[in-house]
């Protein structure tokens, strides 16, 4: 059995899947990108705004979900560009108030609508 997750304070899908799938204790969230929920305009004006927007879109998912950045268990950071990692890591960590997620980083040769960061999470429902 599985939960669709979808709020409309982080943006829409852009394709077939949703923000997220609760299923087995877990909510699964689909990568996020920097896009802003309310007016749908892109944020990458810079790596900063962009990361800070993609964390805000991951947070809205999580909320819906009733959870927090401290229920996640996993993520994984796609970056276009791996010189941004020192910025995006830093940003990522302001996030979590410690106990960190596992994690890769990777970095990739495109990005949805060519956007330079995505982040997936996993987030355990059950304490």
């Amino acid at each position: 059995m599985k939960t669709i997750i979808n709020t409309k304070d982080a943006p829409q899908p852009i394709g077939p899947y949703n923000q997220a799938v609760a299923a087995g204790g877990f909510l699964f969230i689909s990568g996020q990108i920097a896009i802003d929920a309310q007016s749908g305009k892109m944020m990458t004006d810079d790596i900063a705004t962009e990361t800070h927007t993609v964390l805000k879109n991951l947070k809205a998912i999580l909320t819906e979900a009733g959870l927090s950045f401290d229920h996640i268990v996993k993520t994984t950071i796609f970056l276009s560009d791996m010189d941004n990692f020192a910025l995006v890591n830093e940003i990522y960590g302001s996030y979590f108030s410690g106990n960190f997620p596992a994690r890769e980083t990777v970095e990739v040769s495109v990005l949805p609508k060519n956007v330079n960061v995505e982040i997936s999470a996993i987030a355990i429902k059950a304490s």
